[in-house]
């Protein structure tokens, strides 16, 4: 019996993920998180093979959960399950130790195969993406110069432009706001830009906004 974690924000992906799973009788949910503190307590807590992880998530960047995870917890797989932009976000995901990739608008089959897949070893992705994620992965000069963002520099200007505060961010991300006003300086200084203005045009230019960026987070509810 594959022993699986799910942590994802919304309380209706992570009753879709179990109820999938549990339809069959290859996997046991073992437990459910919602956010950075939950989902690290629950890894820590409990015995599992694969941990199903949404990107989008309080606190924290999902792609920097996965560092910290992989850190903690390296025998745990990490199977990213999302609504993000595929190109630019299961590239960082892999980087940061993820095992697997799916979107959260794939069939339910390819849940089960991905889990699958990724607790015995292996590492998933669609086939659809598979020829995309490896051209982004072996060609990166031509990339947009957003590519160079580090995950906490790339979150905090995807909050930027969906129209956070920098109080605002810095409450969510659990630093100070002098913090936020680094990252927002070297973004802006990579990026070639000046002012909140330029940003907001770059990010919707190069559409580097999450398809999911606007849902409202129910966590537990």
């Amino acid at each position: 019996m594959i022993k699986v974690a799910i942590s994802d924000a919304h309380s209706v992906i992570r009753s879709g993920v179990r109820g999938t799973l549990e339809a069959t009788d290859e996997f046991t949910v073992v437990g459910e998180a919602y956010d950075r503190d939950s989902t690290l307590a629950l890894v820590h807590s409990i015995d599992a093979d694969v941990l199903t992880l949404g990107l989008i998530m309080p606190g924290v960047s999902g792609v920097e959960l996965i560092e910290l995870i992989r850190k903690d917890c390296p025998s745990l797989r990490v199977l990213v399950l999302t609504r993000r932009s595929e190109e630019e976000w299961a590239v960082r995901a892999f980087k940061s130790g993820a095992s697997g990739f799916v979107s959260k608008f794939s069939p339910a089959a390819d849940l089960v195969a991905a889990v699958r897949k990724v607790a015995r070893g292996g590492i998933y992705v669609s086939l659809a993406f598979a020829d995309q994620l490896a051209c982004s992965l072996d060609n990166r000069v031509d990339a947009s110069p957003h590519h160079g963002l580090s995950g906490r520099e790339l979150d905090v200007l995807v909050r930027i432009a969906s129209g956070e505060s920098l109080d605002a961010i810095a409450h969510a991300l659990g630093v100070s706001k002098k913090t936020i006003g680094t990252h927002k300086a070297h973004v802006l200084e990579k990026l070639g830009l000046q002012g909140d203005a330029a940003l907001v045009r770059y990010v919707y230019s190069h559409k580097v906004i999450p398809d999911d960026s606007s849902e409202e987070v129910d966590a537990r509810e």
